[in-house]
């Protein structure tokens, strides 16, 4: 059997029996070539008509005429009303399944619990109840925190951890996800409300205003999964997520350094020049060291059995009481000591009780509405991308299948009764997460727990926490930060695609250096300016036979494929012809036929291009200025002799080249395979 090796530059090195395979299909091919007529190779330019020979229909073997008849593709009103149909009526089988009796499969279609509800037992049970403690002890001190992290008042970070968990744990399709406040989007509600209204100057109409974002953003989410808009989510390309997640991580950081060193003078501003300004005015004036001390105590305890947890699994649970042991602990520490007297911030009250109703807070008729539509939109964009990242990651690792459209509608309903509830946006935390999934959890119940045991700390303990240092609030935020950075993602985006990379670090510096709406927007738009440069420039690629088999494959991938002389077989590298890349293209197919050309008459009258075959497999729709472009190449090409053949053209590519008449133009010149279209080609000339 033929074998390779590798010669001392690392290029494979073929063997004796590869060249001789090699050798033999040129010279094949070469003696086909030679029973081209010969009038093709005279100087006279005859017209397009005269070059084009009519492949005759009865000549042609069936599978030819089933490109050439296939039946005209679904219209666009056809495709409209398709797309409504399954979008705006998704109700409609669900009708049919009543009609049918079949109210339970209807019912767990729309609320996930009853379907999986049913094989639920009391193990599983056990398991999620510890797995809902051991949440509820990171989740209180991370949720207080994360709510001073969006300028509101603690407890809002408490009912955020109770509404939204329960309506989750119904309609959700996960069975890890931890639902409530996270760090990036209090980050982001904080960056940009407080741009419309001040927190400190007026904080009953900026709760008001964050309310009403949350409506908006769980209206959106709702809207994305009901339609089947979850495309909109993916314009955050995973690469912008990693750059905007870092760059978020960093800011978030930065703007604990308030309660960590314990001033009362902050910039309300995010980029990093202002707030290294406003840190290095603190440390210099109004600074408190035993803030500082405190904080920074915890913070390496906290980081400390985090270390311990990450290198001993069983030691997992270690971290995960860390947070709320170092609240209770520091509590005591400032209570005991009397602290606050000199100088320690401390959160002071919590309101206790259940969620009270927040419909009379809503602004939907005030002059910021806009405004807080504009924000929940983005805000709905980033939740999603958050969650759904987080649940289909541990949704593979369990082997189930995250079915993403209930997932936002799950996310909308959550969000839209949490902001008539004193919530604000709540989405799937990552850490928390993780610490669900490692403390065993087995459904979604153990949110449910979780919720339970927020109720009864809202109800008995909030007195309790009075004497909070906010210096801990900051080192607990600042000890799940790390997780949001993934260093060695982003090497490898580095590593895989360059243009990728950009997008990464383009949101990355914007959020930094800009702000978090900056670096959202700079994320997306180098993405979509990657894809038109991918458009505008897709490039062809030459194609050569595999020695032995009728396989046609790009000869740069594939060094032991053999160019046919005489023959250029071409393939495109992007799925749409259009007025953005048509022009680039012909000119390219014009260049490698007239760079053939030269080469055949500096050689001998076997290597001059005379027939082109332009693979279409890569092709799924052409607009007019694609079609318009091809017609100028088949008679550029035949003002120089040279035939023109397309093969294996999608649905809509054959349709519209039949309308458009460059069929027939061609001389019907349309085949399934690169093989028969020049074994066809030939023996045509030949006859």
């Amino acid at each position: 059997m033929p074998s390779t090796s590798l010669n001392e530059r690392g290029n494979f090195q073929f063997s004796e029996a590869h060249e001789n395979i090699a050798a033999e299909a040129v010279a094949r091919a070469a003696e086909d070539l030679s029973q081209f007529p010969q009038t093709l190779q005279t100087t006279t330019v005859p017209s397009a008509q005269e070059t084009s020979i009519m492949v005759a229909d009865d000549k042609l073997p069936e599978r030819f005429q089933w490109v050439l008849n296939a039946p005209e593709p679904p219209g666009l009103w056809c495709k409209l009303q398709n797309g409504i149909t399954e979008t705006i009526f998704p109700l409609k089988n669900k009708f049919q399944h009543l009609r049918e009796h079949q109210v339970s499969k209807s019912l767990g279609n729309l609320f996930p619990i009853l379907s999986w509800g049913k094989a639920y037992n009391i193990k599983m049970f056990r398991k999620d109840l510890l797995a809902g403690l051991t949440l509820a002890s990171l989740c209180i001190p991370q949720s207080i925190g994360y709510a001073t992290l969006a300028k509101l008042d603690p407890q809002y970070g408490l009912y955020t951890s109770v509404v939204p968990p329960f309506l989750y744990a119904i309609l959700g399709t996960s069975r890890e996800i931890a639902i409530g406040p996270v760090a990036v989007v209090s980050l982001l509600l904080s960056a940009m409300i407080q741009k419309i209204e001040d927190p400190v100057a007026n904080p009953v109409a900026y709760t008001g205003l964050v309310i009403t974002v949350t409506l908006f953003a769980g209206i959106f989410q709702a809207a994305f999964g009901a339609f089947r808009l979850g495309f909109l989510v993916d314009l955050l390309s995973h690469a912008a997520i990693v750059g905007f997640m870092a760059g978020a991580a960093i800011m978030i950081g930065l703007q604990q350094l308030k309660g960590l060193l314990g001033t009362t003078k902050f910039t309300n501003k995010t980029d990093i020049i202002s707030v290294l300004a406003a840190v290095w005015r603190s440390v210099h004036d109004s600074w408190n060291p035993l803030n500082f001390i405190l904080g920074c105590s915890f913070l390496s305890f906290i980081l400390t059995t985090r270390f311990l947890g990450r290198k001993k699994q069983k030691l997992f649970w270690l971290s995960t009481i860390a947070p709320l042991t170092s609240v209770v602990l520091s509590t005591l520490i400032v209570f005991l000591t009397r602290a606050d007297k000199h100088g320690v911030k401390i959160v002071k009250h919590i309101k206790s009780g259940l969620n009270p109703i927040s419909v009379h807070q809503l602004q939907l008729n005030g002059p910021h509405t806009a405004e807080a539509a504009k924000i929940g939109l983005i805000v709905a964009v980033v939740a999603l991308a958050e969650a759904i990242a987080v649940g289909r990651s541990f949704a593979s690792v369990r082997g189930y299948h995250l079915d993403g459209n209930k997932e936002m509608v799950a996310m909308g309903v959550m969000n839209v009764a949490g902001s008539l509830t004193s919530c604000y946006v709540a989405t799937g935390s990552f850490s928390r997460t993780a610490v669900n999934f490692s403390a065993g959890c087995e459904t979604v119940v153990s949110n449910i727990v979780m919720a339970v045991t927020v109720i009864i700390s809202l109800e008995l303990f909030t007195r309790l926490l009075f004497y909070t240092p906010i210096a801990i609030l900051a080192s607990i935020i600042l000890s799940a930060l790390p997780g949001l950075i993934d260093l060695n993602e982003a090497y490898n985006i580095w590593k895989v695609d360059k243009l990728d990379f950009l997008a990464c670090i383009g949101a990355f510096l914007g959020v930094l250096f800009a702000s978090v709406e900056i670096g959202l927007l700079v994320a997306v738009g180098v993405s979509f300016v990657t894809v038109i440069l991918s458009s505008i420039q897709p490039g062809t690629e030459t194609l050569g036979r595999i020695p032995g088999t009728d396989i046609f494959v790009d000869v740069n991938q594939y060094p032991m494929a053999v160019e046919i002389p005489g023959i250029l077989v071409t393939r495109l590298k992007c799925a749409l012809l259009c007025f953005a890349n048509s022009n680039c293209i012909k000119e390219r197919i014009l260049q490698l036929a007239t760079g053939k050309q030269e080469v055949g008459d500096k050689g001998n009258a076997k290597g001059k291009t005379q027939l082109i075959v332009f693979d279409m497999s890569n092709l799924m729709n052409i607009d007019t200025t694609g079609l318009a472009s091809l017609k100028e190449l088949h008679n550029s090409l035949a003002s120089e002799g040279i035939e023109f053949a397309v093969t294996n053209p999608r649905w809509q590519v054959i349709h519209k080249l039949r309308l458009a008449n460059f069929v027939n133009s061609i001389g019907r010149r349309v085949f399934l395979t690169v093989g028969e279209a020049i074994d066809v080609c030939i023996t045509a000339k030949m006859a």
